[in-house]
C-alpha cells in the first residue's frame, strides 16, 4: 500500500500522542476506528452510566468515520468492550438502539479495566466504503 491508498485522522484522546496513534486509519475500501472511550477532552461523558458512555463512545467512532465521508451504514464491524459483566445490557441496549437497522457483526468482551477506573466502556468499529479509496480526499 502506499501512502496514497492510506489516510489517517486525529481525535482527541490524550494517548494518541504518547503513543504514536491515529483515531482512525483508512486503508482500501476499509476504515478502522480504533478503541474509543466517552471522553472528549478531559471531560468524561456518561461517568457512573455504561449506557451514555456506550452511546458516547459510538458518537466519536461514528465522527471519526465521518471523516472519510462514511456514515452508520458503512459500519460492518464493532467491538465493545466492558469493564464489569454487569453493564452488558446497558451496552447492548445502547448499540442496538443505534445500529439495529445496520446488524454489523460484534464481539463483546469484559477486560480487567482501562487506562482510567471511570471508564466503562470503550468501542471500536471498522467501516466498508463500497466506493473505495477515491471516494476519500
Amino acid at each position: 500500500m502506499t501512502s496514497e491508498t492510506v489516510r489517517r485522522v486525529r481525535g482527541d484522546s490524550p494517548w494518541e500522542e504518547s503513543f504514536g496513534s491515529a483515531r482512525a486509519v483508512a486503508a482500501g475500501d476499509r476504515v478502522l476506528v480504533a478503541g474509543t472511550t466517552a471522553f472528549k477532552g478531559d471531560v468524561l461523558h456518561g461517568e457512573g452510566d455504561p449506557y451514555e458512555q456506550a452511546r458516547a463512545a459510538f458518537g466519536s467512532a461514528l465522527e471519526a468515520i465521518a471523516e472519510f465521508g462514511l456514515g452508520i451504514d458503512s459500519v460492518i464491524r464493532t467491538r465493545v468492550y466492558l469493564a464489569h459483566v454487569r453493564d452488558i445490557d446497558a451496552a447492548g441496549r445502547a448499540h442496538k438502539e443505534l445500529f439495529e437497522a445496520v446488524r454489523p457483526v460484534t464481539t463483546l468482551l469484559v477486560v480487567e479495566g482501562f487506562t482510567d477506573s471511570r471508564v466503562l466502556v470503550a468501542v471500536e468499529v471498522e467501516a466498508f466504503d463500497a466506493t473505495g479509496p477515491a471516494r476519500r480526499h
